[in-house]
């Protein structure tokens, strides 16, 4: 992914056609304790990523596509 510019928008405003709502994460592992909220310590955000019109958001959440903050140590 290249570097995301986050720019404010009127919530009102936003589009939600053909946008994957992509999870980020700190690392790889999707795992943490939760938190009040309900999601791991390691979740960053969710990001409104465009789509091809050709696939849907299940196509994406079926692979289980995310971003990283970071790559692992290995």
């Amino acid at each position: 992914m290249p570097i995301i510019r986050f720019i404010p928008i009127d919530k009102s405003l936003k589009q939600k056609k053909h946008v994957y709502q992509c999870p980020a994460y700190k690392t790889s592992e999707r795992k943490g304790t939760l938190t009040t909220t309900g999601h791991s310590t390691n979740f960053v955000m969710t990001i409104d990523c465009p789509i091809s019109d050709k696939f849907d958001a299940d196509y994406y959440i079926k692979r289980g596509v995310a971003l990283l903050t970071q790559l692992d140590d290995e």
